[in-house]
C-alpha cells in the first residue's frame, strides 16, 4: 500500500504528518490528478483528500478503492487542513520543498499551524520503484501508442507536412484510448531530424527524408515513451551506417542495464558504441530518464549522473545522432528492472524501415 510506504518516510525524518499538494504525487496516493487540492497523511495512518466542489465526487469514487476520507473544502484549503492538524494533534507536518514555489512556501510556513519539516526527494525514491499495477497501466498507454504510430506509418506520404502528421497522430492516439499525449507530439522530418526536440513545422515530406516521431500516450495517469526514425522511399549509405550505429548503441545501453549498475556506465556503453565510428560527437543528450506519472522522472542516464539503477526502475534508452542540417536519428525503449526479469515494454520493430 502507498499509505504504507508514506508512514514508512514519516517514521524516518520524525514527523507526525506529511502535506502532499503536487498533481503526480496526489495521483500516487489517491489515483486521480486534481489540478488542485491536498492530502495529508498522518504517522497513525489516517488520511485526508482536501478538495473544492469541482472534484468532490470524483475524488469520493476513487476514495472507494484508496480509503481516503475525503473533505470538501467551504473557505481555504489552509483552513481545512489546519482544522485537520489540530483535531489531530499534529505538531510537524512534512512538505514537498522541491516541488513548491517560494511563493507556496512562504504561505505554508505563515499560514499552517504545524512545523514545516523537508520531504526532499522521499517521494520520488518510492515512486521509482514500480508497482506491478504501475506497469500494467504503462503498458497499456505503450500499446494504445504503438497501435497509433502503426497507423500512422500509412499517412507518411510526400507533400504531407510535420504539423498535419503530428497532428493526426494526437488524433489517434486519443481515439485509441490516451487520455492525453505524454508530451508535444514531435514529429520531424529531413534535415529538421538533426533537432533533437525539434517542433512539427510546415515541412513537407520528401522522398529520401528521415522521419521522426517521438510520441507517448497516457493510461490511468501513467506515460509511454518511444522514438522510432523511417525513412520515406530510399535511404543513402551514410542514412544507413548511421541507423545502424544508433541501433547498436541502443542495444548496448540495454543490454548494460541492470540492478546495481551505474547510470554513468550505461550511458558510456552506448556512447563508446558511437564514437568507434566517430560520430559519438554527434550523440547531445542523456541516454534516458525515468518515466511513470511523469514523463522525466526519477533517475537520468547521464555522464554524470550519481544515480544507481534499483529492482523496479522504469527507464528510457535513447541514443541518437544529430548532424546539424543534414539529418537526425533517434531509437528509443522504455526498459523496466523487474525482480526476475529486464522488460522492455516497447514492442515496436527497430530496424530500419523504409515506407
Amino acid at each position: 500500500m502507498n499509505t504504507d510506504k508514506a508512514i514508512k518516510i514519516l517514521n524516518s525524518i520524525n514527523a507526525d504528518a506529511m502535506l502532499v499538494t503536487s498533481e503526480e504525487n496526489m495521483h500516487y496516493f489517491c489515483s486521480f490528478s486534481p489540478s488542485e487540492g491536498m492530502i495529508v497523511i498522518t504517522k497513525s495512518g489516517r488520511k485526508c483528500h482536501f478538495v473544492d466542489s469541482r472534484y468532490t465526487e470524483t475524488a469520493q469514487n476513487y476514495a472507494k478503492k484508496t480509503g481516503f476520507e475525503v473533505v470538501e473544502i467551504n473557505g481555504g484549503f489552509i483552513d481545512s487542513v489546519n482544522a485537520f492538524l489540530k483535531n489531530n494533534s499534529i505538531k510537524t507536518l512534512a512538505f514537498e520543498n522541491e516541488t513548491i514555489s517560494y511563493k507556496r512556501y512562504c504561505t505554508l510556513k505563515r499560514e499552517l499551524n504545524a512545523e514545516l519539516v523537508e520531504l526532499n526527494n522521499e517521494l520520488g525514491k518510492i515512486r521509482n520503484i514500480k508497482s506491478s499495477e504501475e506497469i500494467e497501466f504503462m503498458l497499456e498507454a505503450q500499446r494504445i501508442a504503438e497501435k497509433s504510430y502503426l497507423e500512422l506509418l500509412n499517412h507518411y506520404k510526400e507533400g504531407k507536412t510535420e504539423k498535419e502528421l503530428a497532428a493526426y497522430f494526437d488524433y489517434l492516439m486519443a481515439k485509441n484510448g490516451s487520455e492525453g499525449v505524454s508530451f508535444s507530439t514531435i514529429l520531424l522530418s529531413g534535415e529538421n531530424t538533426s533537432m533533437p526536440h525539434g517542433v512539427p513545422s510546415d515541412r513537407k515530406l520528401k522522398k529520401g527524408d528521415f522521419i521522426l516521431a517521438d510520441f507517448g500516450a497516457t493510461y490511468k495517469g501513467y506515460h509511454s515513451d518511444t522514438t522510432r526514425t523511417v525513412v520515406l522511399g530510399c535511404a543513402s549509405d551514410e542514412m544507413k551506417l548511421c541507423y545502424n550505429l544508433v541501433l547498436e548503441a541502443q542495444l548496448a545501453g540495454i543490454k548494460a542495464m541492470e540492478v546495481g549498475a551505474r547510470c554513468r556506465d550505461v550511458y558510456q556503453r552506448a556512447y563508446d558504441v558511437l564514437q568507434k565510428e566517430d560520430y559519438a560527437k554527434y550523440f547531445r543528450h542523456a541516454l534516458g530518464h525515468g518515466v511513470g506519472l511523469e514523463i522525466h522522472e526519477g533517475y537520468s542516464a547521464s555522464p554524470k549522473s550519481e544515480d544507481i539503477f534499483e529492482e523496479g526502475n522504469v527507464c528510457t534508452v535513447e541514443p541518437g545522432i544529430y548532424i546539424p542540417g543534414k539529418f537526425g536519428i533517434r531509437i528509443e525503449d522504455v526498459i523496466y528492472l523487474g525482480s526476475d526479469e529486464k522488460k522492455n515494454l516497447v514492442t515496436l520493430d527497430k530496424n530500419l524501415i523504409i515506407v
